[in-house]
């Protein structure tokens, strides 16, 4: 929770919904990387949702990555609820995933993408082609990504387009 970035009522929380015959349970993350390693995590034979959790917890997703990147065992073991068979477990079938995904897989673009989509959605419906769209869209976003409303990303792309 302290990791969302609030602006004044509005903040945007990543959700895993866990459906069991017994029970609804809602999983929040602040930012997709984490949800994504979450899931990594929970497809480990004999890792729940609840250790997932724990384990998100207790290191940061950067450090747990690295250390099952890295087959740091005993960091992961030291985290409450996982063994040594448990830790090794982890490593194994994540190991390949994460090192194929690349080190900066669980870092995600600080841009406000429903702004960059809600921006081209409104250009099409103008008429625009979607690919010329996206092209303009993304050279503004790069060169001024901060404090980018949809109205003055459209307003930006209409003047290029």
């Amino acid at each position: 929770f302290s990791a969302l970035s609030v602006n004044e009522n509005n903040c945007k929380l990543f959700t895993w919904l866990h459906v069991k015959e017994d029970a609804h349970t809602l999983y929040g993350f602040a930012d997709e990387g984490e949800r994504r390693l979450f899931l990594h995590l929970i497809s480990v034979s004999g890792i729940g949702a609840n250790t997932g959790r724990m384990m998100l917890s207790s290191i940061t997703p950067a450090e747990i990555q690295q250390a099952i990147i890295k087959g740091d065992v005993p960091l992961i073991q030291r985290i409450k609820g996982i063994g040594p068979k448990s830790a090794q477990r982890i490593v194994l079938e994540l190991q390949d995933k994460l090192k194929k995904e690349g080190p900066n897989s669980l870092i995600t673009v600080p841009v406000n993408h429903t702004v960059k989509e809600e921006a081209l959605s409104a250009l099409v419906m103008l008429g625009f082609a979607k690919i010329a769209a996206e092209k303009v869209i993304d050279q503004i976003v790069k060169k001024d990504d901060e404090n980018l409303t949809v109205e003055k990303l459209i307003k930006i792309a209409l003047k290029n387009l």
